[in-house]
């Protein structure tokens, strides 16, 4: 597992009506590589509203089609829920998923 890895999750937390929802690791590498039993995370939805706290994915980043992270309704999520491995973020997208997450929290 590692930051901007894209993964499947069955019963999302938060009361998600969807039966799975597609999150993206946003936690640094020490906190994924320690003892601690969750990791923060990004979900992705269909729908994108062109906020600078969004970050456009797609078919190149494993998924069947256009989509967004939303780096304001971040979630800590149980590393294992995170099982169905769909891809990773590219170096560039992984660069405007940190400055999505700066704005969402208001970080210079």
């Amino acid at each position: 597992m590692r930051r901007g890895d894209l993964y499947r999750v069955v019963a999302p937390p938060g009361g998600d009506p969807r039966k799975h929802r597609i999150f993206v690791v946003v936690s640094r590498p020490t906190l994924i590589a320690s003892r601690f039993s969750t990791v923060i995370c990004a979900p992705v939805y269909s729908a994108h509203d062109g906020l600078a706290t969004q970050v456009m994915v797609d078919v190149e980043d494993g998924l069947v089609h256009v989509s967004s992270i939303h780096c304001d309704a971040l979630v800590s999520i149980s590393k294992s829920a995170l099982t169905d491995y769909l891809g990773t973020l590219s170096p560039e997208k992984l660069h405007l998923l940190d400055e999505a997450l700066r704005v969402a929290l208001d970080l210079r």
